[in-house]
């Protein structure tokens, strides 16, 4: 399609936007240049735009439905639902019931605390690793994005060891230090440096904004090993991950059982949810029962919504779904995104444009390496081995041809077809032919 002929209505809702809202948006993710394009309605694998425009959607809603967009089972209960009660800000039923089913699906989970996003839920995490352990500095993962929580806000893109924002303290970056993913020396020496106040690591099992970058499990076996000997609190950031690779996530996945592990987006396939999960020892530490004396408690607060019954109640419909329905699930979706994969790296490279699609599980991302030998296994390797200006232009090109992709890829649901792929890996060939 012609974009600026075909999206009139999202251009003068963009132009209006602008007026009120700081760039238009209200996450920087969702702004594409020149300007985004509004959605109506979703439905399935698939949303339509504001000038009757349908994509095929691997956005997901940030990843976070791996149902697709309104199932009908969480509908119909939602409908039930909701004229009991939208926000009650008590405690209830349905919150005792999800914590029980995640505490029964994911492998470190043997309490939780509910919040209101993965910002929050990381937050709380490292708060209680620096309690539990009485010390101050965490690893993270260069490129590693943990929301826009403070305590981890080192730059996303190089250079990593800078805040990755104006207005935040410097000092964030003395309790905060970046490794390379899949580099385990490189840990190992930043944990010698830091051995007097090492309180723990933090990764997400596949780095997401980090350039789509899946851990390797010897090397995610590695640093468990690391915490384990030194005392310390591994951090699974399974936000993204969580109920997506598997009903139990990126631990289920690869066999490694973390200390803590955050969640959020398909938790509760949809609404707004965030938590904390892990061993007893260390989540009893957030109870207002726990000693008060020194202060020998963990504060959080988790927000006004934290619990809200309509989350809630999504939650425990979706986590039946995942856990009785897994094999109709997982296999499947791995087996389509595998062949999406070879489909698009095939149909780039025939037409002459050097393209490496990779991801693990129902993940994907293209990436245009400016060597085709070049090996890839962490951030900076992206964003230096890779012409991301390509991969920006990738995406666009593939959104003029009804494919709405983020960071040159996405995600699949239980709800994209066989036909989509097709149709996907057509798309990408006629967007490498304008490429070339």
């Amino acid at each position: 399609m012609d974009y600026s002929i075909n999206t009139k209505r999202s251009k003068r809702l963009f132009d209006r936007a602008q007026k009120v809202l700081p760039g238009g948006i209200s996450h920087n993710v969702r702004y594409t240049s020149p300007y985004p394009i509004y959605i109506k309605e979703a439905y399935g694998g698939k949303f339509c735009d504001v000038d009757g425009n349908e994509f095929i959607d691997y956005w997901d809603g940030h990843t976070g439905l791996i149902l697709g967009h309104n199932p009908p089972e969480i509908v119909k209960a939602l409908k039930r639902a909701v004229s009991k009660g939208t926000h009650w800000g008590l405690v209830n039923q349905s919150e005792v019931e999800l914590a029980e089913l995640v505490c029964e699906i994911v492998p470190c989970a043997e309490m939780v605390r509910f919040c209101c996003s993965g910002t929050e839920a990381t937050m709380y995490a490292v708060r209680l690793a620096r309690a539990f352990t009485g010390k101050k500095v965490i690893l993270k993962a260069e490129g590693g994005w943990h929301g826009g929580n403070p305590d981890l806000s080192l730059a996303v893109t190089p250079p990593y060891d800078m805040e990755e924002s104006m207005g935040l303290l410097p000092e964030i970056t003395k309790y905060t230090k970046a490794f390379p993913v899949n580099n385990l020396d490189a840990v190992k020496k930043l944990v010698d440096e830091n051995r007097n106040d090492f309180a723990g690591i933090i990764i997400e099992p596949f780095v997401f904004s980090g350039g789509s970058v899946a851990c390797k499990p010897e090397f995610l076996r590695g640093i468990r090993e690391i915490t384990r000997e030194t005392g310390t609190v591994l951090i699974f950031d399974e936000v993204i991950t969580g109920f997506r690779l598997a009903p139990g996530g990126g631990q289920e996945y690869y066999g490694i059982k973390p200390d803590l592990c955050t969640l959020g987006k398909n938790l509760c396939a949809g609404l707004p949810c965030g938590a904390v999960a892990g061993r007893r020892d260390i989540m009893g530490l957030a109870s207002p029962q726990h000693s008060s004396v020194k202060n020998e408690k963990v504060f959080i607060g988790g927000g006004t919504y934290s619990a809200n019954p309509l989350s809630m109640i999504a939650g425990k419909t979706a986590l039946k779904i995942y856990r009785d329905r897994k094999e109709q699930i997982y296999p499947v979706l791995e087996k389509r995104a595998e062949r999406l994969r070879k489909g698009m790296e095939t149909a780039l490279r025939d037409c002459g444009v050097n393209a490496s699609a990779r991801g693990i599980s129902s993940l994907f991302v293209v990436l245009f390496p400016y060597d085709p030998g070049a090996e890839i296994s962490n951030a900076l390797d992206v964003f230096t081995k890779t012409d991301m200006f390509k991969n920006m232009e990738f995406q666009f090109r593939m959104l003029n041809h009804g494919v709405y992709l983020v960071h040159g890829g996405g995600v699949l649901c239980t709800e994209h077809t066989e036909a989509d792929v097709d149709k996907t890996i057509e798309a990408a060939a006629l967007a490498a032919k304008e490429m070339v």
